[in-house]
């Protein structure tokens, strides 16, 4: 089993938007029983909380389910259990740097994954309108594939 970790800041925007979208093309491709998905954030914010409803309303546009998510904070046990833990932006990454104690070989940036964007952080629509979750789930969608690609080479499936 490989084991995926979106992480942001609060897990109710970009990360369960990640985990909802890469669980989704991971069912498609029939690789469920191979590869497990789950979403945290770095701060407490919005523990137990469903994701925004702006992530849910475009993801669902796009026939993804949000509804099931809830939001939890990253633990440091998340680094063992996980094969990527998969930051959105820079800051993310620092915070979650500390949470592992170091650095661990196991802690990516999610646009490292993405073949048709340039950007290397996927921003935080949180405080803007609905195009800003638009674009996310354009990144997300992009990243998702790369990642998937990259787990079926280096784990064989």
């Amino acid at each position: 089993m490989v084991n995926v970790l979106f992480v942001c800041m609060g897990n109710i925007c970009r990360s369960p938007t990640a985990e909802g979208y890469f669980r989704h093309i991971v069912e498609q491709a029939g690789l469920s029983n191979k590869i497990k998905t789950d979403s945290a954030g770095t701060h407490a914010y919005h523990i137990g909380s469903p994701p925004d409803e702006r992530a849910q309303a475009v993801s669902a546009k796009r026939g993804i389910n949000l509804s099931d998510l809830r939001g939890r904070k990253i633990e440091h046990v998340d680094f063992k259990q996980f094969d990527y833990v998969i930051a959105m932006d820079n800051s993310n990454h620092s915070d979650l740097e500390s949470v592992a104690g170091g650095g661990a070989d196991n802690l990516f940036m999610f646009l490292e994954f993405a073949e048709n964007f340039s950007e290397k952080e996927v921003p935080d629509p949180y405080y803007g309108g609905d195009q800003g979750f638009e674009h996310v789930l354009d990144l997300i969608e992009d990243a998702s594939t790369g990642l998937l690609k990259d787990i079926r080479e280096k784990h064989n499936i």
